[in-house]
């Protein structure tokens, strides 16, 4: 198959799953090309060795990348266009112990906003947005995390100034000043989090909360009258407060300054079409036994009114 038409196919397949990442994977024989998608990671096709090759080189070659390396790290970027669509593409390139490259690449849609199963929900966090301090989201690679924060600030913004710190910026809001952090530059997460700061936004939006020296900058920048949305790893709304902990938080300034926080997932409805499910905390629930609040009672309610199926209720069961 002509390389060009391959790649095509892939990114067509890629988008129509609104697939998060595509991973061309090396084997003893072949290459298999996966995707991850909100249901999981599947395989989408397997791949000859010379045809795995041309199509790394192909993407490679696309991203400005080094043909010739094989075994370092490698990262790139690629505009492509499908169906008047602009989407963004980030690579990671990665040879392993036995010399052989994989590549992942991560797709970043243009802008859209989440659908939400309970839309009551988004206006629950708007007006917990209005009290200022921190609002932090979790859940997993393309549950919507971004999306939400940007939905949040756009409800907000009319006449603030937000400003968003990201690594990469997956939205392009020109409503926003808009910063990502480039390490060899020395733009890092710390370093464009001090400077957001002298530009005195309303809004601060924080890609991810990832050490102890963020999330101590996002606490003051939050006691100190900021709006901050930003998001961590965390496998539930509950276990958010932990993780923030985990990073040297003070338990008494994290009461001080955290508003709420919320998980997340895109679920599949009856329809086949992905909205958002969110669990809400706010510090009354923060002594609540378990790590969600009103998940599995949202899962329960949904699937009464036939908006999920039983088997959409049981895989999200946990989160």
């Amino acid at each position: 198959m002509e390389i060009k038409k391959l790649v095509q196919d892939l990114l067509s397949a890629a988008i129509a799953r609104r697939a998060s990442d595509v991973f061309i994977l090396p084997s003893a024989a072949s290459f298999k090309v996966k995707m991850r998608t909100e249901l999981g990671l599947a395989t989408w096709q397997e791949l000859d060795k010379r045809t795995g090759n041309d199509l790394l080189n192909y993407l490679k070659f696309s991203a400005q990348m080094d043909l010739a390396e094989h075994r370092r790290p490698q990262i790139g970027a690629w505009m492509y266009q499908v169906d008047q669509q602009i989407i963004n593409l980030r690579f990671s390139c990665l040879g392993d112990y036995r010399n052989r490259e994989s590549l992942v690449m991560r797709i970043i849609y243009a802008s859209q906003n989440n659908r939400y199963f309970l839309p009551n929900q988004l206006q629950q966090l708007t007006n917990l947005a209005n009290q200022r301090g921190m609002i932090i989201t979790s859940g997993p690679t393309g549950s919507g995390k971004t999306s939400l924060m940007y939905d949040l600030a756009r409800l907000l913004s009319a006449s603030k100034m937000t400003m968003t710190i990201e690594d990469p910026v997956e939205i392009q809001e020109d409503g926003f000043l808009q910063a990502q952090v480039n390490a060899e530059a020395g733009m890092t997460y710390p370093n464009l989090l001090k400077a957001a700061l002298r530009h005195r936004p309303d809004i601060l939006i924080i890609g991810e909360i990832r050490d102890r020296t963020s999330a101590k900058i996002a606490v003051n920048a939050a006691l100190s009258g900021h709006l901050v949305l930003a998001t961590v790893h965390a496998k539930s709304t509950l276990q958010t407060i932990s993780r923030l902990t985990g990073l040297g938080i003070e338990p008494g300034k994290l009461r001080n300054c955290l508003t709420a926080v919320s998980y997340q997932r895109l679920l599949p409805d009856c329809e086949g079409r992905l909205a958002c499910l969110l669990d809400i905390a706010c510090q009354s629930d923060w002594h609540e036994e378990g790590t969600f609040v009103s998940w599995q009672e949202h899962l329960t309610d949904l699937q009464a009114k036939e908006k999920i199926d039983a088997a959409t209720k049981e895989a999200f069961w946990y989160g």
